[in-house]
């Protein structure tokens, strides 16, 4: 026991002092619903009850100023012996030079259902969608605006803007998790964050690193997770790889023309290597903590949604 707890505590000092991963889920979320879920146990069926209440922390850092900070609740509820639904409510709010913003980000609701269960593998399968709680155009008033309202960056927002529809599909054993799935955006967002709208900011060739995407539609997300997973009597580790690939250019308006457009450069890979830890302190109770590097961004990211460094833990209460 007492070599667990060393383990334990020179775990959590390792994940705490390490980059975590980047863009790994893209922050948009489907790689962490439902069948895509990273560290998932092996189970041949799913309890006939609310299953977990998961409550979770997440910091984040941009490739520019902005720090994201998030807070969420994830609810699991079983609906009979093979099938669940889950919601996800996050609350966040994002510091940086041009400002600060906070509030409600996006709902995200899933039903997986086991498809196949056999001595070694189940087989599950998720459909779901993201609501958007605004249309992702807060505005900022401060020094750097001259004292008006301007939209600010993506970034900054709490909302992607877009309703989105996903859908995916895992493979998972006691010590192996395959996972794949679709994210398509399914409308636009009303972003119109400019350079100009900070005409004040000092550094003027800082703020033309913001990639700017005018009603913004990003394009669509296909992901694959592999992960190994080693689990003990009460705690757990996980490596594994997560690449995300963009198969379809974004949208946005030429705020010239006013005609819609393509934008080069929005598509390819993100790729990001991941290691979990988690410690049970009983059939109830856990915590879990999830790190990863990132290796491979995409050139132009006009939603916001590349990460430097992010650190995310949560608590697991099991009913």
């Amino acid at each position: 026991m007492r070599t667990y707890r060393h383990l334990f505590v020179l775990s959590l000092f390792l994940l705490s002092t390490t980059c975590i991963y980047a863009q790994g889920c893209s922050d948009a979320g489907f790689c962490t619903m439902g069948a895509m879920k990273p560290d998932q146990n092996y189970s041949k069926r799913i309890a006939i009850k609310l299953r977990s209440i998961e409550f979770n922390y997440y910091k984040g850092t941009s490739l520019l100023t902005p720090i994201i900070y998030a807070a969420t609740i994830d609810f699991n509820l079983g609906i009979n012996d093979y099938s669940s639904f889950q919601i996800k409510l996050p609350y966040q709010w994002v510091n940086g030079t041009l400002g600060e913003t906070a509030g409600l980000g996006d709902i995200s609701m899933s039903y997986t259902r086991l498809l196949k269960s056999s001595e070694k593998w189940n087989i599950n399968g998720t459909l779901g969608a993201k609501i958007p709680t605004n249309d992702a155009n807060k505005t900022v008033n401060n020094e750097h605006t001259g004292g008006v309202d301007a939209p600010i960056h993506m970034y900054y927002q709490q909302s992607l803007g877009s309703y989105d529809a996903i859908a995916g599909i895992s493979a998972i054993s006691r010590n192996w998790l395959f996972a794949t799935g679709i994210q398509i955006p399914l409308t636009r967002n009303g972003n119109q964050f400019l350079w100009s709208g900070f005409p004040n900011y000092p550094d003027r060739e800082y703020i033309e690193q913001y990639n700017v995407g005018h009603n913004l539609l990003r394009g669509i997300d296909v992901m694959l997770r592999v992960e190994k997973n080693w689990r003990f009597t009460n705690f757990n580790f996980s490596l594994g790889a997560l690449p995300i690939y963009r198969i379809i250019k974004d949208e946005a308006e030429n705020t010239t023309t006013g005609e819609r457009e393509k934008l080069d450069n929005t598509t390819g890979l993100a790729l990001s290597i991941l290691g979990s830890f988690g410690y049970h302190f009983d059939v109830n109770n856990s915590i879990k903590i999830i790190k990863g590097v990132k290796l491979v961004d995409r050139d132009f990211n006009p939603d916001g949604l590349t990460r430097d460094e992010v650190l995310s833990v949560s608590y697991v209460y099991k009913f």
